[in-house]
């Protein structure tokens, strides 16, 4: 009785949109097209009581253009996975009476800032989107054909011919993301990368004990005080041959191009850290594009699994193997991460001071003369 009338409920065999975690995606092949041109109307005034007609035919509107332009807000091009083909509408057509065709709509793409644009070929480099609110035509629509109202003259008082639009442009392009960060956190894989992230932001990567478990680039804002902030870029792990396609490595290495500082951390619990820092630095040599040429911090993590004296025996050792300074820290206790993130903020602090050296006084505007 009491189930009489009560509609069963649906059983809900999809997950719902909005619950869905959001992907990374760095890299995306895409195909653009530019509108047609409206045609040109052929057409003749002809009205009673009016002695002299002649061509009113119209001409086509314009198609509509395909631009792409870099938006604040945006750190993955997954919108791009479902769906690639994009496509400006076309022109209207001329009609009579001396009416043009309305201009086609055309279509702005919006992607994250640090975007690059490559050709078909994936190699040729056409436009490189690396400050927000950039906007860049990518493919311009066709001109709008003439109407028979645009031909005549005194010798053909009344054509009979008209123009059709002109095609758009049609590209197949590749997109790919560099994430714009003021470091980036490389190391072996396993190497608390993800837990030094969580300990100095908000960000919430996932930690686990076992390697591998960041397969994708994190972001997180990291604040020194009340006035300074800098972005911390937690990269992939690599390993031995990542610039040659090994591992997960080889196309995240490009996110360090951006970034001002390397920041290098070290699994100290590892049986050789020196072949671990060398690792790395070798894969970064070998991609080249000036990554070698960055400052770097050099970090031993995990110390809060070792005795103090074993942690600064294999600090000196491994300084005196590379040559260069080394600190200790634990993501875990947060020993040594505030003094580590300070020293950051300082080398990106003298690295802005020098650049705006470098570029010199601002010229003074011109007073304005009419």
């Amino acid at each position: 009785m009491g189930q009489k009338g009560r509609r069963a409920r649906p059983h809900c065999l999809l997950p719902i949109p909005h619950c869905l975690p959001m992907k990374f995606l760095d890299q995306t092949k895409i195909y653009i097209r530019s509108g047609n041109g409206g045609a040109g109307a052929v057409s003749f005034r002809r009205e009673k009581f009016i002695e002299y007609g002649g061509p009113d035919g119209g001409d086509g509107g314009k198609g509509g253009d395909v631009w792409i332009e870099s938006a604040d807000g945006l750190n993955t091009l997954i919108d791009f996975r479902f769906q690639q083909h994009f496509k400006a509408a076309t022109g209207g057509h001329g009609m009579g009476r001396s009416r043009h065709g309305a201009d086609g709509k055309s279509i702005t793409l919006k992607v994250p800032t640090g975007t690059q644009v490559f050709d078909e070929d994936n190699e040729t480099l056409l436009v490189d989107l690396d400050k927000p609110g950039m906007k860049v035509l990518l493919a311009k629509g066709g001109n709008g054909g003439f109407g028979n109202e645009y031909f005549k003259s005194s010798v053909n008082r009344a054509p009979y011919h008209a123009n059709p639009g002109l095609e758009g442009e049609e590209r197949t392009l590749w997109l790919r993301l560099k994430l714009i960060a003021d470091a980036g956190l490389v190391g072996l894989p396993n190497a608390g990368k993800s837990t030094f992230l969580r300990a100095v932001s908000a960000a919430t990567p996932k930690v686990a004990d076992y390697p591998f478990t960041t397969l994708h680039p994190h972001l997180g804002v990291v604040s020194v005080g009340e006035a300074e902030r800098f972005v911390v870029a937690d990269l992939p792990g690599l390993i031995e041959g990542a610039a040659d396609g090994l591992g997960l490595g080889t196309r995240f290495l490009g996110h360090i191009e951006r970034c001002v500082a390397i920041v290098h951390l070290i699994d100290a619990t590892g049986e050789s850290a020196t072949e671990a820092y060398r690792t790395v630095r070798h894969e970064i040599e070998a991609y080249g594009a000036g990554l070698a040429e960055k400052p770097e911090i050099i970090a031993l993590n995990k110390i809060d699994a070792m005795t103090p004296a074993d942690a600064n025996r294999k600090r000196a050792a491994l300084s005196r193997a590379i040559g260069k300074e080394v600190r200790l820290i634990s993501g875990v206790s947060g020993q040594g991460v505030r003094e580590l993130v300070n020293e950051i903020a300082a080398m990106l602090r003298a690295r802005r001071e020098a650049e705006t050296a470098d570029q010199g006084p601002a010229e003074a505007p011109e007073e304005w003369t009419p």
